[in-house]
């Protein structure tokens, strides 16, 4: 099934009229061409660390159409202030969000699936807050809705064969994942990959067995078109939750690219690791969905 047919059935299912249409099945996710660009943008001004890395890499213009449904998936997953650095700045959050509406979106969501209670989550996160502060009704934060997920094959998949998606994650016309960079004490790191977590419903939990290949499969069918990482604060330990400042390092990075495989390969080395050693990106790698070499990248470093 193509992506046209399968937000048709979504669409229908979410009216009622799909009842004879138990699942569905997306293709494969396509690698993006070789080598990706990247751009990493380093300062103290995060509004501007995101406009100029995206600027880097073509515009959000590139990204995002005139009228377009748009979704931005930070992480807000814990009930944690943004210098604790747990969850996506929401200046990094709300940059992107004014952007997207100056191409001419006509609706952006912003949600995640949080692990803390969802209202703390939303308030100390501060990413309610910078949103409500740009004043546009085009922006609709919202809590999850479990009648919001749908059953998807993962026609691809390895190791996972079928999981809950949430429907709005799949039917944007742009996806945009915007994850924080840090620390998790089960897989080593949490960046693009991992922040799919955040857009699924069932048990989470058993998606720890084989994380590295699941996370991977998920990949294939929850496609973002454009990743962008705050690495304004990382979690260097204690992760993901975190909580204690002393584990917070401040780099002021934000890295921006269409290839969320080299999103993730690149952010790894903020930690003094490879990205051979985070089994999510060696898996998506073999599987054709982005590239981990760095020296097979176009990296642009800027300094604003």
């Amino acid at each position: 099934m193509n992506r046209r047919d399968f937000i048709r059935d979504v669409t229908l299912w979410s009216a009622g009229l799909g009842m004879m249409v138990p699942h569905w099945s997306i293709g494969g996710a396509v690698a993006s061409p070789s080598p990706p660009l990247l751009a990493v943008a380093k300062g103290k001004e995060y509004r501007q660390l995101v406009v100029q890395a995206l600027g880097a890499i073509g515009g959000i213009e590139r990204f995002v159409k005139t009228g377009a449904r748009v979704v931005i998936k930070p992480n807000i997953g814990w009930d944690r202030t943004p210098e604790q650095a747990a969850n996506t700045h929401p200046l990094v959050v709300r940059a992107l969000a004014e952007l997207v509406l100056d191409a001419g979106a006509d609706e952006i969501q912003v949600f995640d699936h949080t692990c803390n209670e969802k209202r703390r989550c939303y308030t100390n996160s501060g990413i309610m807050a910078a949103l409500d502060a740009i004043g546009d009704r085009r922006i609709r934060w919202e809590h999850i809705d479990s009648r919001k997920f749908v059953p998807v094959d993962i026609s691809k998949g390895k190791s996972l064969k079928r999981w809950d998606i949430y429907k709005e994650a799949l039917t944007a016309d742009c996806y945009i994942n915007v994850p924080v960079a840090k620390h998790h004490g089960l897989t080593r790191l949490t960046l693009g990959l991992k922040n799919t977590m955040g857009v699924i419903g069932g048990n989470r939990g058993r998606l720890h067995h084989d994380i590295g290949q699941q996370l991977a499969d998920l990949a294939t069918v929850i496609q973002p078109q454009l990743t962008v990482i705050d690495a304004t604060r990382i979690l260097l330990r204690n992760g993901p939750q975190g909580g204690r400042l002393d584990d917070v390092e401040i780099t002021d990075r934000v890295i921006a690219t269409a290839d969320p495989v080299a999103a993730d390969a690149y952010a790894t080395t903020l930690f003094g690791l490879q990205p051979k050693e985070i089994s999510s990106t060696v898996a998506a790698h073999r599987m054709g969905l982005g590239e981990m070499d760095l020296e097979k990248m176009q990296i642009k470093h800027l300094t604003v």
